[in-house]
């Protein structure tokens, strides 16, 4: 999907993390992990095109900034504005609109089947502000599933959800994966990244490393990069020992 070669994040011209290189793959789920302050939202930024690197450059070999899919917290959205549950899935379609264009057959199935693969088919007509948290996270996901993009941004999508809603939105994310899509994933629990990704970038400390999440994500590596004290990494080590691999 694209390769970031050398490149250096930062803003006003000041470095916040050395040059690195990362690649995302069709059939990819990588995460993104690191201490507050290490580049996360710099990093979604640059990749949504936002925000161009002080050095280096992301060569895209399929889709552009503008055909990935957005997904952040729920909280992200002001609860009390008037819309359906079907209004926010049905923006997941605007991109393939001309400005006089309106919703064909065959987007409107897109967006019903995004609800039902959600589970919100039955809440379709329910407006947001009867929405629980995890019901409008959801539904962004539901949007994501409608707008059929190539790569997806997720942004800690499982701030403030219940474990059930966790569980389904994790399938989601493994059929995406199955369905040759790419997904970024920024987070800050390290189960969710060894559960889901296969790939990871981890930024702390101003610098950057990327490889496949079992080599990344080692108490030595979240140490170095001021991720974890050496206590809490001790801990790490033994729950992986354990076969626990939460922290």
């Amino acid at each position: 999907m694209f390769e970031a070669r050398t490149i250096t994040l930062g803003y006003n011209g000041q470095t916040l993390i050395d040059p690195f290189d990362f690649s995302l793959k069709a059939g990819q789920v990588t995460a993104v992990i690191g201490h507050n302050g290490a580049g996360k939202s710099t990093l979604a930024r640059t990749v949504l095109g936002l925000q161009p690197p002080l050095s280096g450059q992301l060569y895209w070999t399929r889709g552009k900034p503008s055909h990935i899919a957005y997904i952040g917290q729920s909280n992200d959205l002001d609860h009390q504005f008037p819309m359906r549950v079907r209004d926010v899935v049905a923006m997941g379609v605007w991109r393939d609109l001309g400005f006089w264009s309106a919703i064909d057959s065959a987007r409107s199935r897109r967006i019903s089947e995004a609800l039902a693969r959600t589970g919100l088919a039955g809440m379709a007509n329910r407006p947001l502000y009867e929405c629980s948290s995890g019901q409008l996270q959801r539904c962004f996901f539901a949007r994501a599933i409608a707008q059929d993009a190539p790569v997806l941004l997720l942004d800690e999508p499982f701030t403030a959800i219940d474990q059930k809603t966790e569980a389904r939105l994790y399938e989601i994310i493994g059929e995406w994966r199955e369905e040759g899509r790419a997904v970024l994933i920024i987070l800050h629990d390290i189960s969710s990244v060894l559960t889901l990704s296969d790939h990871c970038l981890l930024l702390g400390a101003g610098k950057a490393i990327f490889g496949e999440t079992d080599q990344i994500i080692t108490a030595e590596n979240l140490v170095s990069f001021e991720y974890m004290t050496e206590k809490q990494a001790q801990f790490l080590t033994l729950s992986k020992k354990g076969g626990a691999g939460n922290v």
